[in-house]
């Protein structure tokens, strides 16, 4: 009983210090879902009248109301899809993003060594990244996490965030582009990400072969940056096969790929990586590591 009211009181915290971003999107599937709703019990309340409509269409009383009732059911299943939808997106968006973000620093074995992280999206109003600066303390150690993002509203909004989680002087937030990132190279002993890589590029549309192009320069920025016998986690949307065979050209060591997660109603991953202390030939091993899940 204590357990589940502790529980309750974090997912109230974490939804009072992070929100909810794309709430217009969460408000659309609902109304949508509403409305589908209505029309379900319309066809219910007036199901004979809709026969004898289908009827005057079709001239065959069977065909007539079997296509009422199909009509009628398709509306309700729409009705119960978009439900889903708008309850999984958001899962997705807070509760989801918080556990995947755990089993991201998870993913690194020793943060007691690590003296700069990258979050590289820095996405979710600083989830990731104040679970990064939340490690970073409990470790005691004198590490910084940098998060990284396009927009400096972002970063304004991540900043209070890690101020509310009592982790503000552990982070760093700057903009920048992901293509290009304004760091030297080897200067991270860790970068993670999340839910972010697949924007890149979006203004070529997700599936056009510019947009991956993009991608991949992300992917090979992420490497460049991170210092020889760093680790790298990824989780994201779609793509993460393209990264791992991006990966796999750049000669990563102990790349591993989680099992399948459902997040804003697609598969996700994540891609775990370690950058090599020295140069290696040939091609890398891909491992399926359920751990991460």
């Amino acid at each position: 009983m204590g357990k589940s009211t502790s529980n309750s009181k974090e997912w109230t915290q974490m939804n009072t210090i992070y929100g909810m971003e794309q709430w217009q999107t969460l408000i659309f599937l609902l109304c949508q879902a509403i409305l589908f709703s209505v029309l379900s019990v319309l066809y219910l309340v007036y199901f004979d009248s809709i026969c004898v409509f289908f009827e005057r269409i079709i001239s065959n009383a069977a065909v007539a109301r079997f296509a009422s009732g199909f009509t009628g059911s398709v509306t309700a299943l729409s009705a119960l899809c978009l439900f889903f939808a708008a309850a999984n997106f958001f899962y997705s968006a807070v509760p989801l993003h918080y556990d995947m973000a755990q089993r991201i620093v998870s993913a690194v074995n020793d943060w007691s060594s690590v003296k700069l992280a990258l979050d590289l999206g820095c996405c979710g109003r600083g989830i990731l990244l104040n679970a990064v600066a939340t490690q970073l303390k409990k470790e005691g150690s004198s590490g910084r996490v940098v998060g990284l993002d396009r927009s400096k509203r972002t970063t304004l909004s991540t900043l209070r965030s890690a101020k509310m989680e009592g982790v503000g002087e552990y982070v760093t937030c700057r903009e920048g582009d992901a293509r290009r990132l304004p760091f030297p190279d080897n200067y991270f002993d860790v970068v993670v990400s999340g839910v972010f890589v697949h924007t890149v590029g979006k203004e070529y549309g997700q599936r056009t072969a510019e947009a991956a192009a993009e991608r991949m320069r992300a992917v090979a920025e992420m490497v460049r940056v991170m210092k020889p016998g760093g680790v790298g986690v990824v989780w994201d949307l779609v793509h993460v096969p393209e990264y791992v065979l991006r990966l796999q050209e750049l000669k990563m060591e102990d790349v591993r790929v989680s099992e399948r997660v459902t997040a804003f109603m697609v598969s996700s991953h994540i891609v775990s990586f370690r950058k090599p202390s020295q140069h290696v030939h040939g091609p890398a091993e891909v491992r399926l590591d359920w751990r991460l899940c």
